[in-house]
């Protein structure tokens, strides 16, 4: 039976909401946190704040890997940038941050992982795919890009095996005339389903599909159906996870107006491939107010060594 690892970041204004957060679950519905809800990790480098995370468990050799981008609002918001997601966009970041471990609880320094160039702007948002055809991971986020003086944004990607080498960055998803941010990728019977918030198209999270999981992708209209009765302009950062019974559960990030108390707002689906999803909030628990991350399957093993960890013990 399998249980599950939420890591995230909390809505605060204070620099320590910008560092990862571990919390865990049973059910996938109610959610517990660990050390007290205070960060399990923090970053020393870059900018020094972290967010946007997803963690991926390597199938070669069996390590774990957080990811997240390497931005500080509360840092650098109102010094470098003037207070301005533009100036982000154009200026921040072109590395994405990393650890790695072998157990979950032990992790290594901060890693700083510079994939772009100046033809980029800021990176954001990374999460990871494993492609089963060319037998290595694909880790993408989205970014701006100089041709159009940084006015839109697309999801781009690099492959690794053993997240120390990388590709060259290639173009994974655009909208042409549109700007996609936050994109997650899951597989569900052998199809690939692109989930992204569209922010041209009345600021929505959109569902695609593909035999790939470079695509090409194609809409999926019910779950466009689905997010068309929920207000414009108020969710971001989707994460999703598949449920002991092949079900899934959808997190939406809301960032809209009288959000205070909210943070993720949740959704149930029976399969991806309907593409219809239903609110279920009521049945969903969390401590505080998560924002953007990923969900890891883990084992009861996992799961008990990450509750009984004393995790005061000092950051290697």
């Amino acid at each position: 039976m399998s249980a599950y690892l939420f890591v995230h970041f909390q809505e605060k204004k204070t620099p320590d909401g910008e560092q990862a957060r571990f919390a865990v679950s049973k059910d996938g519905y109610h959610w517990e946190a660990l050390n007290g809800g205070q960060p399990v990790l923090w970053s020393y480098q870059g900018e020094k704040g972290g967010r946007d995370f997803a963690i991926v468990r390597n199938r070669f050799n069996g390590k774990f890997y957080i990811l997240g981008t390497d931005l500080s609002i509360s840092y650098e918001m109102n010094g470098r940038y003037g207070g301005s997601w533009d100036a982000i966009s154009r200026m921040g970041s072109k590395c994405l941050i990393q650890w790695e471990s072998e157990d979950l609880v032990h992790w290594s320094r901060q890693k700083m992982l510079y994939l772009g160039d100046e033809t980029f702007g800021c990176f954001w948002a990374p999460d990871v795919i494993y492609d089963p055809i060319e037998e290595n991971y694909i880790v993408h986020w989205s970014s701006s890009r100089n041709f159009d003086d940084f006015s839109s944004k697309a999801i781009y990607a690099s492959r690794t095996r053993d997240f120390e080498h990388f590709t060259r960055p290639f173009l994974l998803f655009e909208l042409e005339g549109s700007t996609v941010i936050d994109s997650a990728i899951y597989e569900e019977n052998g199809l690939y389903y692109l989930f992204v918030k569209n922010e041209d198209r009345a600021t929505r999270i959109r569902l695609y599909k593909s035999e790939s999981p470079t695509g090409p992708y194609v809409p999926v209209e019910a779950f466009d159906k689905s997010m068309d009765k929920l207000e414009a302009g108020m969710y971001e950062g989707p994460a999703a996870v598949q449920l002991e019974d092949g079900s899934w559960n959808l997190f939406l990030d809301y960032y809209g107006k009288n959000r205070k108390g909210i943070g993720y707002m949740a959704f149930y689906g029976k399969s991806l491939a309907a593409g219809t999803f239903e609110c279920c909030d009521e049945k969903c628990f969390f401590p505080y107010l998560f924002k953007h991350g990923t969900i890891l399957k883990i084992t009861e093993e996992e799961y008990d060594r990450l509750k009984s960890w004393d995790w005061e013990t000092e950051e290697e």
